[in-house]
């Protein structure tokens, strides 16, 4: 069977579909919030996405240790790139986190952090993800869960 650009019904096509998924990172990173923190995407698959923040002093509370928004600011984004990253755009492009819930259970020490985005359910409007924020060695800094929706 021959894949056609337009989905059944008029929908966006599978090529359709893939290019706007493509461009998620570049758009989230270009608006002046996400510019300014310096977040960078390590992985960016389907239900999956892992992004870096470079340590900057400026970012903590004493020249060592992250500030507590900072952490939540970098896994809401890492579970949007995760909703973002395998979504039917036909379905709608206005998005916002609905609930976020994060467990601080240690802190990064002058240190990059890696935040994991995975998506544990999709549902017909709102996303589930599960998030991870680590120091560069792996120990955990942050975990939580998130509900994002998108219409």
């Amino acid at each position: 069977m021959a894949t056609t650009e337009a989905g059944a019904g008029g929908g966006l096509g599978e090529h359709e579909q893939e290019a706007l998924r493509r461009a998620v990172p570049d758009s989230m990173l270009a608006t002046p919030y996400l510019s300014w923190l310096g977040l960078a995407f390590e992985r960016y698959e389907p239900d999956d996405v892992v992004m870096r923040l470079t340590f900057r002093a400026e970012l903590t509370n004493d020249g060592t240790y992250y500030h507590g928004g900072v952490v939540a600011a970098a896994l809401d984004t890492a579970g949007a790139a995760a909703a973002w990253s395998n979504h039917d755009f036909s379905k709608g492009t206005r998005a916002a986190t609905v609930a976020m819930s994060l467990q601080y259970v240690g802190a990064a020490k002058r240190s990059d952090l890696l935040c994991h985005g995975r998506v544990v359910r999709r549902g017909k409007e709102l996303i589930f993800t599960e998030i991870t924020a680590t120091d560069a060695d792996g120990a955990v800094v942050a975990h939580g869960l998130q509900t994002y929706r998108i219409v």
